[in-house]
């Protein structure tokens, strides 16, 4: 119940308050946010397989996100922002599809 709170009152704030990213961070944004679905889709298939824990997913989230950022940032230090960016999204997009693909065989199984 506390973490559907937690959402909702996140979207309020998010609308209500309508933030902006700052022109620095825009790059990293879409990169943190496929990190993140990343570590949720993950905790799904934990919680289906029976073995999730709150802080395996925090710790998760949370380093997904950064290694995630720090990855793009190092690119752009190189020159080659866009191609670890990729990377990144076919790595990430990889395993959320992974973690779907098993969601879904547990929640059909036959």
């Amino acid at each position: 119940m506390i973490p559907v709170l937690g959402l909702l009152a996140g979207l309020a704030v998010g609308l209500f308050l309508d933030p902006s990213v700052p022109v620095w961070l825009q790059p990293y944004l879409p990169i943190a946010v496929i990190a993140a679905l990343d570590a949720v889709f993950g905790a799904l298939r934990a919680i289906l397989d029976g073995i999730f824990n709150d802080k395996v997913f925090v710790v998760s989230f949370l380093s997904n996100v950064v290694v995630a950022a720090f990855i793009v940032f190092l690119g752009d230090q190189l020159g080659v922002g866009s191609q670890l960016s990729t990377g990144v999204v076919v790595v990430l997009g990889v395993r959320i599809f992974s973690n779907v693909a098993s969601i879904r065989r547990h929640l059909f199984r036959a």
